[in-house]
């Protein structure tokens, strides 16, 4: 895991900080440079190797270094903001997740846990030392969307309702055999369930996608490709903007998208 100490203080529930974890730092430092325009700095150490990503000086998100010995799947991990990461692990447990590590600190800059939802999708939680920081977010090379992908959204969306208050609402548009929620706090969408059965990848499991904004998917996706990463889904048009999922060298899957987010109010 990656300290989140770039996430700024942020209403509970709310998506505040990505991370990832991979086997050769430096190589991903690379790809993701050249994908992003992503600069670093290093992160805290207590976990292994990190650093810290950047852009214009505003910390992104943070990436890690497993032991040599792990052998563990790559993938990006969503954190969720919490005033009370004890509280928030005790809750997740008396809700049918599963607490994997924590909470612990993290350094000087708050408290954290990695649990799984009571259908296996890995998240974080996140408890800020009460100190904003800087995030930029909404410019090409930033999260700007986090999605949970799995079997069907009825049970897991209550779930989440539970556990962080959101706020399940159906996709007014959405056809009788399109499993969507959004979910939203005070009214806000933060973030959404997308049900998708058996179209599930049978390697992955259900999952949270992390969204990064990109000028133009389509050839965001390319460069991907000629950086040794792949397409997993080509690029195309979704409710949430015109998108491609891919994945990078080691394998960790991550969407770009080009949305008007911003513009309603998302991070």
């Amino acid at each position: 895991m990656t300290e989140a100490s770039g996430a700024s203080r942020r209403t509970p529930g709310t998506p505040c900080w990505v991370s990832l974890m991979v086997h050769g730092l430096g190589s991903t430092e690379d790809f993701y440079a050249d994908l992003f325009g992503w600069e670093y700095e290093p992160g805290p150490t207590q976990f292994g190797p990190s650093v810290r990503a950047f852009l214009d000086g505003q910390e992104v998100a943070g990436i890690g270094e497993m032991p040599p010995d792990r052998h563990l799947p790559v993938a990006w991990t969503t954190y969720f903001a919490s005033d009370d990461a004890d509280c928030t692990a005790e809750s997740i447990r008396s809700c049918g997740g599963t607490v994997a590590v924590g909470p612990l600190d993290a350094g000087a800059a708050g408290r954290m846990a990695i649990c799984a939802d009571p259908l296996g999708a890995i998240f974080g939680i996140w408890q800020s030392d009460g100190h904003p920081a800087a995030r930029r977010a909404g410019a090409a090379g930033t999260p700007v969307w986090n999605e949970l992908l799995t079997q069907e959204s009825s049970t897991v969306g209550k779930f989440y309702e539970h556990v962080f208050g959101h706020e399940a609402e159906p996709h007014p548009d959405a056809a009788s055999d399109f499993d969507y929620l959004t979910l939203r706090l005070d009214g806000r969408p933060v973030a959404a369930v997308h049900g998708v059965g058996r179209s599930l990848p049978h390697d992955r499991g259900p999952h949270w996608m992390t969204y990064f904004e990109v000028a133009d998917p389509d050839a965001a996706a390319a460069r991907v490709t000629e950086l040794g990463g792949r397409v997993v889904t080509p690029p195309r048009e979704r409710i949430t903007g015109r998108l491609a999922v891919v994945a990078d060298p080691e394998g960790a899957v991550f969407a770009l998208v080009r949305t008007s987010l911003n513009e309603d109010g998302r991070d």
